[in-house]
């Protein structure tokens, strides 16, 4: 038997917690600690398009950190411009991790 997701619960999750690591990417960066500021900016994108790929897909969003995968999987009209910014985020991203 198939279990129904809560779509909403969901959304609010990756909402509020873009919300609060916004705050602390913001704190970062005043603080003069780019690169991780720089990190969570990333943490940040990535909820929110999680959350974009959720209320598209209507189900729980891929398992991934690729935010230009996240970005098409979105349906949202990204340029190529942006697509290219937001590989460029994930592929800095992933090798300082």
């Amino acid at each position: 038997m198939d279990e129904k997701i809560d779509i909403e619960k969901i959304l609010n999750h990756w909402k509020s917690t873009s919300e609060k690591d916004s705050q602390t990417m913001m704190l970062l960066h005043d603080a003069k600690d780019y690169s991780w500021s720089l990190f969570i900016g990333h943490i940040v994108l990535e909820s929110l398009l999680k959350a974009s790929v959720v209320k598209e897909i209507q189900n729980h969003a891929p398992y991934t950190h690729d935010l230009t995968k996240l970005a098409k999987l979105s349906k949202l009209d990204f340029t190529e411009n942006h697509l290219d910014s937001l590989d460029t985020i994930s592929t800095f991203n992933l090798n300082a991790r």
